[in-house]
C-alpha cells in the first residue's frame, strides 16, 4: 500500500525548511513505500552526520549502521499461477532487509535491451505443460534464446525453475535459460534448482543461497545512520497462503441440469471480517482434503495402520491424517513412481523411467493415481517411508467468478467436479470433490487470495473487451461483466461461451440473458459441441464472426481467453491467427507477429490451465 502524506506535516516542513524546500521534500516522499522511505531517511541522516563535529558513534553509541548498497540485484520472474512471483517477491523482501538495492520485474515488463548491462541477475520461472514458458515470459524467453541476445560476459546469474514432475519436460524453461545464459558467457553463481508442485522444500534453500551470494556480490557498505522508530506499529493479522482464512460456505448449487455429463457447482464463500480483497481476474486458493474413501483404500492396499504416528519436517501426525490433509494422493508424480519402481523391482516401471519410455511414462502419469499404481504394481511400504516419498498436498487455485463491488464480503467460484471410472473404480479430483461435498452453512474451507496482475480489465473503461471462456473458463468473465456494470464502463462486452449441450450445460444462462437485456453484455455467441452431428466449438464461432472480431481488435479491444490449456487455448490461438490473416490481409507470419504484439501490449491475455 502506498503511504499517504499527512497534511498536518506540511506546515512543519515549511516552518523547518522554508516553503520551497518543504514542498520539494513532500513531493519527493509521495508514492514511496515503507522500505524506500526508511532508506531515504537513513540517507539524509548520514548526510547530517558528516556535518556534525566529533564522532557521531561516540555521541550516539546506540545508533546502528544503515546499509547503503553498491550495485544492484535484478530478479526477473515468469509465472502462470503466481508461485514464481511469490518466490521472487520473497527474495526481494529479504534482499531489501539486508540493505541491498534490488528490483523485481515480471518477465513481460523487463526491458530486454538492459540485459547486456546487468551484473547480477536471478531468474525465477515456471514451465507450463510439457515444456512451454508461461504466457508472461514468452517474449523474454524468445529474446534470450534468439539471435539478438547479447554477449553476457559481465553477468553473474542463477536460475530457479518451477514445474510439475508429472510432465517429462519437467522445469524445461528453467533448464534452457540456465544453459543459454552460460552459453552467452555469463557466470553461473550456483546450481539451478528445480521445484515440483510442492515447491517450498527446494525453493527455500535456493532462496537462502541466492541471498548469501547477493550479499557477497554487492558488498553493502555501512554508513553511520539509521532510523529509530518513534512508536510501535500494531501488527494486523493478515490471511495468506501461509495463513489461510477459514471461510464459511454460504451456497453450494449445482448449475448443470439433470442428465448432464458434468457436475458443475456454483459456490459462494464468506470473507466477512477477513479483510481480504480481490480484483476481477484474481484466483482463490483453496486448501483441500483428500477423499476419506481414497485414504482408506491406500491404507488397506498397503496394510498400514492409520493411527501410526509419523514425523515429517518437524510435524508429528497419524498416518491417516497425513494422507487426508498433508500429502498428494490423487496426482501421481515421477519421483514417487521412481521410488515405487525401485521397491517393486518391476522391469516395466523401470523402463518407463528411461529416455525410451518417455511416452509410456507420460501416459501412465496422466492415467494413474497413487492407488492405481499400488494396485497394479504391488510393493511393500512402511508408514515413514510412504510419508517421506509422497509430495505435499498443495493448494488449488480457482478463477474468481464475482466482482467484489457487487457481492461485498463474498467470493464466488465455478467448480467442475472431476469424477470418472478407471481400472474398475470411481476416481475424483481432490479439490473439486472437497468443494462439491461442502454443505452450505455448516462447513468451513481454508482459502486465500492469489492476485493475478497479468489478467486484468483495461484501465480505460471505454475500451471494448472480448472474452472467450468455454466451460468453467467462463468464471472470470462473470466477474468481468459484473465489474464493468458496477463501475459504469462505457466499453462494449462480447462473450464467447462453449459447452457440450445447450439444455443441460449452459452455465449461468439466465444471468447472461439478463445482462444482455440490461445492456451489460453487448454480444453473446455460444457453441454447443454435441447438439448437432458436426461438433462446433468456440473457435468455429470465432471464425464465423471473424470480420467483426477483427474490427473490434482494430478499434482497440482487449482480448481474453480462459480455460483448458491443452486443446482449447491452442485451437483458439490458431483461429485468431487465421482471422487476423484473412481479414487483415496479412501473411500467416505477419498475423502471428500481430497477435504477439497484442500480447506485448497486454491486449491479448490468457489464463489457461
Amino acid at each position: 500500500m502506498t503511504p499517504s502524506v499527512n497534511p498536518s506535516a506540511v506546515p512543519s516542513l515549511a516552518a523547518s525548511l522554508g516553503e520551497e524546500k518543504g514542498a520539494l521534500v513532500q513531493r519527493l516522499s509521495e508514492g514511496l513505500d515503507a522500505p524506500s522511505l526508511t532508506w531515504l531517511s537513513g540517507y539524509f541522516a548520514g548526510l547530517a552526520a558528516r556535518q556534525l563535529p566529533g564522532s557521531v558513534q561516540a555521541a550516539a553509541p546506540s545508533v546502528a549502521a544503515q546499509a547503503t548498497p553498491q550495485g544492484s540485484l535484478t530478479i526477473v520472474y515468469g509465472t502462470q499461477t503466481g508461485n514464481s512471483r511469490l518466490l521472487a517477491e520473497r527474495l526481494k523482501q529479504r534482499a531489501e532487509a539486508a540493505g541491498l538495492a534490488v528490483r523485481c520485474v515480471r518477465a513481460s515488463e523487463y526491458p530486454t535491451r538492459e540485459l547486456k548491462n546487468e551484473r547480477l541477475l536471478y531468474v525465477v520461472i515456471s514451465t507450463q505443460g510439457d515444456g512451454d514458458p508461461p504466457d508472461d515470459a514468452r517474449g523474454f524467453v524468445d529474446f534470450v534464446l534468439g539471435k539478438r541476445a547479447p554477449a553476457l560476459g559481465q553477468l553473474r546469474f542463477a536460475v530457479l525453475g518451477l514445474g510439475d514432475s508429472s510432465y517429462p519436460k519437467f522445469c524445461e524453461i528453467g533448464r534452457v535459460l540456465d544453459e543459454r545464459f552460460a552459453e552467452l558467457g555469463a557466470t553461473r553463481l550456483f546450481a539451478r534448482a528445480e521445484c515440483d508442485v510442492d515447491f517450498e522444500p527446494v525453493a527455500e534453500p535456493w532462496l537462502g543461497q541466492a541471498l548469501e551470494h547477493a550479499k557477497k556480490e554487492l558488498e553493502p557498505q555501512t554508513s553511520l545512520a539509521t532510523v529509530t522508530p518513534l512508536r510501535t506499529v500494531p501488527v494486523t493479522p493478515t490471511f495468506s497462503r501461509e495463513n489461510p482464512y477459514p471461510s464459511q460456505v454460504l451456497a453450494n448449487q449445482r448449475i448443470t441440469g439433470r442428465g448432464a455429463i458434468k457436475d458443475v457447482r456454483h459456490l459462494e464463500l464468506s470473507l466477512e471480517g477477513s479483510g481480504l480483497t480481490y480484483e476481477p481476474g484474481d484466483a482463490l486458493g483453496v486448501v483441500p482434503r483428500n477423499p476419506p474413501e481414497l485414504v482408506a483404500a491406500v491404507l488397506s492396499e498397503l496394510r498400514l495402520d492409520g493411527a501410526t504416528e509419523v514425523t515429517r519436517e518437524g510435524r508429528i501426525l497419524p498416518l491417516k491424517r497425513w494422507l487426508s490433509e498433508g500429502l498428494e494422493i490423487t496426482r501421481l508424480s515421477r519421483p514417487f513412481l521412481a521410488s515405487h519402481a525401485a521397491r517393486s523391482g518391476n522391469a516395466e516401471l523401470q523402463r518407463l523411467l528411461t529416455p525410451e519410455g518417455a511416452e509410456g511414462l507420460r501416459a501412465l502419469l496422466a492415467s494413474h493415481q497413487v492407488i492405481d499404481l499400488l494396485r497394479q504394481y504391488p510393493a511393500a511400504w512402511g508408514a515413514e517411508e510412504l510419508v517421506g516419498a509422497l509430495r505435499r498436498l498443495t493448494p488449488r487455485l480457482y478463477s474468481i467468478a464475482s466482482s467484489q463491488k457487487r457481492v461485498g464480503e463474498e467470493v464466488h467460484l465455478t467448480v467442475s467436479l472431476v469424477e470418472y471410472e478407471a481400472f474398475g473404480f470411481r476416481h475424483v479430483g481432490t479439490a473439486s470433490n472437497y468443494l462439491a461435498t461442502r454443505e452450505a452453512g455448516q462447513e468451513l474451507v481454508d482459502v486465500f487470495i492469489e492476485a493475478n496482475e497479468r489478467f486484468r480489465l483495461p484501465k480505460d473503461p471505454s475500451r471494448d473487451v472480448i472474452m472467450i471462456g468455454p466451460g468453467t473458463g467462463v468464471a472470470p468473465f462473470r466477474a468481468f461483466v459484473q465489474e464493468r456494470a458496477e463501475v459504469g464502463a462505457s466499453g462494449r462486452n462480447w462473450l464467447f461461451f462453449g459447452e457440450q449441450h445447450f439444455r443441460t450445460q449452459f452455465l449461468y444462462q439466465l444471468e447472461w440473458q439478463e445482462a444482455v437485456k440490461k445492456g451489460e453484455l453487448h454480444r453473446l455467441d455460444v457453441a454447443f459441441s454435441r447438439d448437432q452431428g458436426q461438433k462446433v466449438y468456440v473457435q468455429h464461432r470465432l471464425r464465423e464472426k471473424g470480420r467483426e472480431l477483427y474490427d473490434w481488435l482494430q478499434g482497440g479491444a482487449h482480448l481474453y481467453v480462459c480455460g483448458d490449456a491443452t486443446r482449447m487455448a491452442p485451437d483458439v490461438h490458431e483461429a485468431l491467427i487465421d482471422i487476423i490473416a484473412t481479414h487483415g490481409g496479412k501473411s500467416r507470419e505477419d498475423a502471428k507477429a500481430h497477435l504477439e504484439s497484442l500480447r506485448e501490449q497486454q491486449r491479448y491475455l490468457r489464463d489457461v490451465y
